[in-house]
């Protein structure tokens, strides 16, 4: 388990604006027998635990001398740089379950795909309840066998994991789309080009007007 220790810190916003200055991130830790507390953490400390543990991996907490068990419950980074603003951290109890968003990851060649279909990605993540000490740092997906038309739901997984999934049955982790069809793209054409528009590609950064 790795360690991070932390300083207790004001709340003022010019203390604030230091701290972050200076590599320092804003937080607070509150949770199992701990008293909502303001802390401050390096940044490299917290990035460095991160890549190690991963995104839920249980981190020890030093916050006034004293060792705390927490989960980085959520956070916050500036849009345009990426640094880390703010980190909230949840002190837990080792012995009893919580829950924990885990991201899905997709393995495999799906036929589907290869025959030309679309894979699509509804979720990113799933709710799972789970002891601190058996949080995966994410869910594998097999596509290996998903066709043109086939969708892996949540009930489909349920039983393949350890854990409890808490995310409803029903909610979709991945599909295949069928291609459009030569009269589809030709609507699409038309609808374009009696607009005026062009259509819109994901990923790509509109420009500022």
């Amino acid at each position: 388990m790795s360690t991070i220790k932390s300083n207790l810190r004001e709340t003022d916003k010019k203390t604030v604006s230091e701290l972050r200055k200076s590599g320092w991130i804003p937080s607070v830790v509150y949770g199992y027998k701990t008293e909502s507390t303001p802390i401050a953490v390096k940044e490299r400390d917290l990035l460095d635990t991160l890549r190690e543990t991963g995104r839920n991996g249980v981190i020890k907490l030093t916050v006034d001398g004293n060792d705390v068990n927490v989960v980085l419950n959520d956070y916050q980074a500036d849009v345009l740089t990426g640094f880390l603003t703010h980190a909230d951290f949840l002190a837990i109890n080792m012995t009893e379950e919580l829950e924990v968003d885990v991201a899905i990851n997709l393995v495999g060649d799906a036929p589907g795909e290869k025959a030309g279909g679309t894979i699509q990605q509804p979720v990113w993540e799933v709710t799972i309840r789970v002891k601190p000490s058996d949080i995966p740092d994410h869910i594998d997906i097999d596509v290996s066998e998903l066709e043109i038309g086939e969708t892996i739901l949540v009930g489909d997984i349920r039983d393949k994991v350890k854990f409890e999934i808490v995310t409803e049955d029903e909610v979709g982790l991945v599909t295949i789309s069928a291609p459009r069809t030569e009269e589809e793209l030709e609507a699409l054409d038309e609808a374009t080009e009696n607009t005026g528009a062009e259509p819109e590609v994901i990923g790509e950064d509109k420009e500022e007007k």
